[in-house]
């Protein structure tokens, strides 16, 4: 081959690799910037280390040749494709192109989030979805629908094996919603991104509700009402940003531990602070996140579902440089109370752990379940046992610490020694005991209060009692209940210690295909 034809051979590759890096035209571009959006590429960059991108199928068309379809070809079809770094660690990312026919998903586009994901199982990296997009390609018909349910099938054979993160930063409609549903992580932007199975306009006609499509679908809906988001991100910016530090706690897969940081937090460092944080008035809230932040390495802990159930608290933060994931009750936020949302929210967070082999610290004060009509009619037995199914079910390093309350059902459930809690501390302050010392009493004792000329005072008296007996750690240390009563200024050494021990611990469940959680 001569030199001129070698030279134009290249020429072509170097005029359809620029060609491709423009997706729908500078216009389409700017209007995404309009919006205050990023493009697909932009996103990429933000969310990747410098240099590290290497794309996939930046030359593939769609194949479709009605409505006009075959005038409109343009590289990549809607998606960019490919592998990264983040923090030197491999990702593997799809990135959707609102400026190519709305982002949507045509035959091809689906091949091309497929054959990343198919990658990414077999060398075990995570996969992380930029999700922006119009939804199925009309034009395309079964077609476009039948490559949603091939991203979906991928979606769940990957659970539990790699980490899959899901980024929405636009439109997210109809089938579209399933994929990030299945992954392990959602993230949303307030303003610009939106999520739900039919939109504004559907709704109206059949229920004649009127709604925007933030009050529908937004960020902030997704994060406080439905639990569907884990987090409600400023900006793009910020939302990127969270996922690169997200990825820095977990695993690459479930066969890897999660990446070791070394720690400049002395693990022997004790805190003062923790010996007074528990106030003298049994009923008087504290903020569960104080405890966490003067315990973790550096304060540093990642909060997940912030917005969402907030009486139970979960997320990620590291002891000695190592990821753990928390578990805690929040007595500032309904007493720390279990309800159905908080109870689901915590159930999927310990499974995710458990799955991918992050130890859990669970940090305790619980009055027991919220009781009413409400909540039994929304099923609190089933949603508690989900709770209770994740804990029992977990085989990592479990460590409880009880800082205050412990009541009745929620005992058992909050990683008691009884479900295989591996280690199980309390505070002084620890309150163990089937109800609060007001209810016990008033059941116990009833007849002799109703007798007493004070019953006020007998009441008084009889709860007092009952709190000295009962209502501390003592008892169920002595039935080996609890491996110890610790200072509180103790805790992050003990449980770094721990762990340690625990770091070969082996716990098999027994053999079956996979137990029935109630759903």
């Amino acid at each position: 081959m001569s030199k001129q034809k070698k030279s134009e051979r290249l020429e072509q590759l170097h005029q359809l690799k620029e060609k491709s890096l423009h997706g729908g035209g500078e216009k389409r571009i700017e209007d995404q910037h309009n919006k205050g959006k990023l493009t697909a590429r932009e996103r990429l960059e933000v969310l990747l280390d410098r240099n590290s991108f290497q794309e996939v199928d930046a030359l593939v068309e769609h194949r479709s040749y009605d409505f006009g379809l075959e005038k409109q070809k343009i590289l990549g079809d809607g998606v960019v494709t490919g592998t990264g770094t983040i923090d030197g660690r491999l990702v593997f990312v799809f990135s959707q192109d609102f400026t190519v026919f709305g982002g949507s998903l045509s035959e091809a586009h689906a091949e091309k989030i497929c054959k990343i994901m198919d990658m990414a199982m077999k060398v075990g990296a995570p996969v992380i979805g930029l999700n922006d997009s119009g939804g199925a390609r009309i034009q395309e018909g079964v077609v476009s629908l039948g490559g949603y349910a091939d991203i979906f099938l991928r979606n769940t054979l990957a659970s539990g094996v790699i980490p899959q993160i899901s980024a929405i930063m636009g439109p997210c409609a109809g089938g579209a919603v399933y994929s990030p549903a299945i992954t392990d992580f959602t993230l949303m932007v307030k303003n610009t991104s939106y999520m739900f199975v039919t939109g504004p306009n559907v709704v109206k006609t059949v229920t004649h509700e009127d709604v925007t499509f933030e009050e529908l679908g937004g960020a902030i809906t997704h994060a406080t009402k439905s639990g569907v988001a884990h987090f409600a991100c400023e900006n793009e910016i910020e939302c990127l940003q969270a996922i690169r530090k997200l990825v820095g706690f977990l695993p690459s897969n479930n066969l890897d531990d999660a990446p070791i940081f070394e720690s400049k937090d002395d693990p022997n460092r004790r805190d003062e602070k923790l010996n007074s944080l528990i106030p003298e008035n049994p009923n008087k809230p504290y903020d569960m996140k104080e405890v966490i932040g003067l315990i973790v390495d550096d304060g540093d802990f990642f909060e997940v579902h912030e917005l969402y159930a907030q009486n139970i608290i979960v997320g990620f933060a590291r002891l000695n440089g190592s990821t753990i994931g928390i578990v805690a009750n929040q007595p500032s936020a309904l007493a720390g109370v279990l309800d159905n949302d908080s109870s689901m929210k915590g159930a999927r967070f310990v499974r995710f752990c458990d799955a991918f082999n992050i130890p859990l610290v669970v940090f305790e004060d619980v009055p027991g379940f919220l009781p009413g009509t409400e909540q039994e009619w929304r099923g609190i037995i089933k949603n508690g046992a989900k709770l209770l199914y994740a804990f029992c079910e977990a085989t990592v390093p479990k460590v409880t610490i009880i800082t205050r309350k412990a009541y009745g059902g929620a005992y058992d459930v909050m990683n008691s020694k009884h479900i295989r809690g591996d280690f199980n501390f309390a505070w002084p302050t620890a309150e163990i005991a089937v109800m609060g010392p007001q209810g016990a009493v008033e059941i116990i004792f009833k007849k002799d209060i109703e007798k007493a000329e004070d019953k006020a005072k007998a009441l008084a008296d009889k709860v007092e009692e009952y709190r000295q007996k009962f209502a501390n750690p003592y008892i169920a240390a002595a039935r080996g209940y609890l491996d110890d009563v610790i200072e509180p200024s103790d805790t992050r050494t003990r449980l770094i210690r721990s762990l340690e021990i625990l770091r070969n611990k082996v716990d098999t469940n027994p053999k079956k295909k996979h137990g029935n959680i109630p759903l």
